[in-house]
């Protein structure tokens, strides 16, 4: 783990950064390095956040998948902003990001859908994800009906599933010190350039 972070350590884009660090945390074995908070909020302003795992991560933002009708869905489509938070503990860092989200087209969210599991894949069909169900007797019989209706072919991406991009205007990479006397570098766009500035712990 590093000792410090200074601004000798950061290019001047951000994300080649993030990108090293995600690679760092990966390869030495911190457990759920993908583990990523998702932060939306409705168009008044309510927030809500929960844990999803980062799927992609390059120059252009942060990518991870849902039902787009759950309630974050709901939330991005009237309200296309969001922030998230990466954490390794292990290593004592932290990436808090925030920007536009977008959808991400379906031949770009195909190849990580057909990459999943095929229980995945059936249990994205069967469940109207944040939506309230009896029981969960009736999540396991929408499971079987999914099943059934696919059989051992192929089970397609569904309408209401899909990619999101977070393309970012802020990122902050922060690095733990001891006594609390953490580094924050925070870079904010400006045009097609970022501003570097070194926030106090």
């Amino acid at each position: 783990m590093s000792t410090g972070l200074s601004e000798d350590d950061v290019g001047a884009e951000p994300m080649a950064e993030v990108v090293k660090w995600a690679e760092e945390a990966r390869v030495a074995g911190v457990r759920d390095w993908d583990a990523m908070v998702v932060a939306t909020a409705t168009r008044a302003g309510l927030p809500s956040a929960r844990v999803v795992l980062l799927r992609g991560l390059d120059e252009r933002g942060f990518c991870f998948y849902s039902n787009l009708a759950s309630r974050k869905g709901r939330e991005l489509a009237s309200n296309p902003r969001a922030a998230v938070v990466l954490h390794w503990r292990e290593q004592g860092r932290q990436v808090r990001a925030a920007g536009s989200v977008t959808v991400l087209a379906s031949d770009e969210a195909s190849p990580y859908w057909r990459s999943r599991p095929l229980a995945s894949r059936i249990s994205a069909w069967a469940s109207r994800q944040s939506q309230p169900i009896a029981d969960r007797a009736a999540l396991e019989r929408e499971v079987a009906a999914v099943e059934r209706r696919f059989g051992d072919g192929d089970v397609p991406l569904p309408e209401f599933w899909g990619g999101y991009l977070l393309v970012p205007d802020e990122v902050e990479l922060w690095q733990h010190r001891d006594d609390r006397l953490h580094d924050r570098l925070e870079f904010r766009r400006s045009g097609v350039t970022w501003v570097r500035t070194r926030l106090q712990p």
